[in-house]
């Protein structure tokens, strides 16, 4: 394999990994806000969420536990936001923005208190994280030009919940597109008084909306400190909760676009590591620094509504009346 394939191969390899957090927090993000209910807190419930995982992994010895912990860590800030939201009726931007606030502040005044290191936990053994799975004959196949290359060097070997954002996909498409619950969510986003008519608590679906996000955000910390990581460090979501959200707008609220916006972040990520000093042809020395912010321009030229035009759902981020 020459040097181009090699470090290309090495490039998608990563792909997968630094996106994983961006594909399980844009599907979050999809079911929240084609319910109605803006998400900025996706960065907030995942920041949460990696530091529980970590932490009790590290007390407990088990990744599942931490796994478990994150998920219920993220769904309880879920269940703050939508009672911000959707009870309360407050501005669900700012509810979102106070969720990753009060993250930030949490997170790092509990890891001190816990483990007097700055905010961050202690290093985690191998037994403390989440597991790597090998793909059936990925060994054997390996040797094959290219299919074995794709199977063994980029698909094969990555930790497991790579494989559930993956899943996330299909999951996501099949429970908005295929499911009577699917239909009546996407209904609450764009004509909640219909839904309402119809006897369907508005309020409750919003809820199941808000709180299922929650899951796949708590599954998205749960990533960053267990299995792409091993440890939690402070802050250490980066931002990923606003490429996600970057994501979701240049995907249309679709999961299928959502995926591909995600790859697309996570491939720039990755050749960001990878470019960083290396030569390139006609062009010289990459420059690092510019190679680092490439995913967050591109996020703001997204937010900014550069590229194509997002129409999001008719009633997003606005509050339904109890018992209109």
């Amino acid at each position: 394999m020459s040097d181009f394939l090699f470090q290309l191969v090495l490039t998608l390899d990563a792909t997968l990994r630094v996106a994983t957090p961006l594909i399980l927090c844009g599907m979050a993000g999809i079911l929240s806000e084609r319910s109605g209910v803006i998400d900025i807190g996706l960065e907030g419930k995942m920041l949460a969420g990696a530091f529980s995982a970590a932490a009790v992994a590290h007390l407990t010895g088990s990744p599942w536990a931490g796994l478990m912990a994150a998920v219920m860590t993220a769904v309880l800030l879920a269940a703050l936001h939508g009672f911000a939201c959707i009870t309360a009726r407050g501005n669900q931007v700012i509810s979102g923005l106070a969720i990753n606030i009060l993250a930030s502040a949490l997170t790092v005044t509990i890891g001190i208190a816990l483990f007097r290191r700055g905010g961050a936990t202690p290093s985690l053994t191998a037994e403390e994280r989440l597991p790597v799975i090998d793909l059936p004959l990925a060994e054997t196949l390996s040797g094959l030009p290219v299919i074995g290359d794709l199977y063994s060097e980029i698909l094969s070997g990555h930790r497991i919940l790579v494989y559930v954002a993956l899943l996330a996909v299909p999951l996501t498409a099949f429970l908005l597109y295929r499911t009577r619950f699917g239909l009546r969510l996407r209904a609450v986003g764009e004509s909640p008084e219909a839904v309402d008519s119809a006897g369907i608590s508005v309020h409750l679906m919003r809820y199941k909306a808000v709180l299922l996000a929650g899951v796949f955000c708590g599954l998205a910390g749960a990533y960053l400190s267990i299995a792409h990581g091993g440890e939690f460090g402070r802050e250490m979501s980066a931002g990923k909760g606003y490429i996600a959200l970057a994501a979701v707008i240049f995907g249309k609220w679709r999961p299928v676009p959502t995926l591909f916006a995600c790859l697309l972040f996570g491939f720039l990520g990755a050749a960001a590591d990878r470019l960083q000093g290396r030569e390139i042809p006609f062009i010289g020395a990459a420059p690092t620094d510019l190679m680092i912010a490439l995913p967050y321009i591109l996020t703001v030229v997204l937010l900014a509504g550069f590229i194509g035009k997002a129409t999001p759902p008719r009633d997003i981020g606005v509050p339904y009346p109890k018992g209109k």
